[in-house]
């Protein structure tokens, strides 16, 4: 009899799931559940969509058509799941029934939005589905003045996004640095720089207190002081869509997302689940770097995770899903900003001495035309010596670099060895002769002995 495999959430771990189930076992019915209109899309690419460097159709890769004559693949979008019994083993949307042998949720996350007046108010909006981003734009046609609450990675693309359309954009973080938590503050600051220059304006340490208009925004309320806008966007963050999870008692983490085991099923009261499978922003994840719980609310991750997933679901040969050092990368104006592992303020919350080293050159030989500047910093473990977080900005090429560091840290190498192991390829048009990556852990080793 052939497996009836259920998937709810059509994100990138949802739709990679139920296809890497569907190709394992090509008997399978597999069925997915979403309240979302399309599928199979990236986020990340939204503030390109409104800015109209990318057509909508071709942010969604596939849609529910193709996947059902393609793949074999039922999707059923615009449809709420209300209710699984975990016992029973069905789920149940719109009123009808559905029996799994294997239940993968893949809810997600939800943009958080913070409980004050005027949230709810015309032209406010969050930034998370192709459907937002349309309604983000049909109301940009009217308006001049752009107030974005949030200054982290998606803030701040939309806030370029907008300024490239001529939109007076006013971008307000409630701390004192862009992109907090996951990068240091003096990285932050050459981003926050380098947007200002372009005409952005920030206004830091800043809560958002209201939003204020008669039916319609006319401006926010942040520390005390008033700036006017047409439209108001919410980058405020993801929190984990716990609403299926909680409603089934499953274990919720330290984070407020779910703990599950390597093989990705959650708990309920210490014990694991059986036949359900989870993946995706509502995951709570093992750090690659220091043992302890860590969010890698990242596309790739959503990805490798409902690739495992998909396949425990259907084989009796489990995958295991394993710790996470998430490295991230982010276009931003005329520059790349990365990173990976520990920055210093998520070093502080594992109780760590932290050194670094930082080092700064170009992207090409210096004689080569077109090389872009280059800064690299690396951040180890004064008592270890391990390299536990990198962070980058360039002009271009960013994101082999990360790599090459996300692979130090991973495999615990020390800073020594990073410099004893380490080569770089070298083509004038492509690096220095010495990478900046190898001169930022030279001055890494020279503040270690200090």
């Amino acid at each position: 009899m052939a497996l009836d495999i259920v998937v709810i959430g059509s994100g990138a771990a949802g739709m990679t799931a139920a296809s890497t189930a569907k190709a394992e076992c090509p008997d399978a019915n597999v069925m997915v559940f979403t309240e979302d209109e399309d599928v199979a899309y990236s986020p990340c690419a939204i503030p390109w969509g409104i800015e109209g460097k990318s057509e909508w159709e071709d942010i969604v890769m596939h849609t529910p058509e193709f996947y059902e004559k393609e793949r074999g693949i039922k999707v059923y979008t615009k449809t709420r799941v209300d209710t699984v019994d975990d016992v029973a083993k069905t789920v149940t949307a719109n009123g009808q029934t559905f029996s799994y042998d294997s239940l993968v949720i893949a809810t997600g996350g939800r943009v958080f939005v913070p409980p004050i007046e005027g949230a709810d108010l015309k032209n406010v909006f969050i930034v998370r589905t192709v459907r937002n981003g349309k309604d983000i734009k049909q109301a940009l046609e009217t308006a001049k003045n752009v107030v974005i609450g949030g200054a982290g990675v998606i803030g701040l693309e939309l806030a370029e996004s907008l300024n490239n359309m001529g939109k007076d954009v006013t971008v307000i973080e409630m701390m004192d640095q862009v992109i907090p938590r996951i990068a240091d503050k003096d990285m932050a600051d050459e981003i926050q720089s380098h947007l200002e220059e372009r005409g952005i304006k920030f206004v830091m340490k800043a809560p958002i207190q209201s939003v204020n208009g008669d039916g319609s925004v006319r401006s926010v309320t942040a520390a005390g002081n008033e700036y006017p806008c047409d439209v108001m966007i919410f980058a405020t963050g993801i929190r984990a869509n716990l609403d299926i999870p909680k409603q089934l008692g499953f274990d919720v983490g330290i984070l407020g997302a779910l703990v599950v085991s390597p093989t990705l099923q959650p708990y309920k009261r210490g014990r694991l689940v059986q036949d359900i499978y989870v993946a995706g922003d509502l995951v709570q994840c093992e750090s690659a770097i220091m043992p302890g719980a860590t969010m890698s609310q990242l596309g790739s991750t959503a990805v490798k995770q409902g690739r495992v997933a998909g396949m425990n679901a259907v084989s009796e040969k489990k995958l295991l899903f394993g710790p996470v050092a998430s490295p991230w990368v982010s276009v931003i104006g005329d520059k790349q900003i990365s990173g990976t592992g520990l920055s210093l303020g998520l070093a502080s919350w594992y109780g760590i001495d932290v050194a670094t080293g930082k080092a700064k050159g170009l992207t090409r030989a210096r004689y080569y035309p077109g090389g872009k500047e280059l800064t690299v910093k690396v951040l180890a473990d004064r008592t270890t010596h391990r390299i536990i977080g990198a962070q980058i900005i360039a002009g271009e090429e960013a994101t082999g670099r990360i790599d090459w560091l996300t692979a130090a840290a991973i495999n615990g190498m020390t800073a020594e060895d990073f410099l004893f192991r380490s080569e770089n390829a070298y083509c004038p048009p492509t690096s220095m002769v010495k990478d900046v990556v190898i001169s930022a852990v030279e001055d890494l080793c020279k503040n270690l002995g200090q």
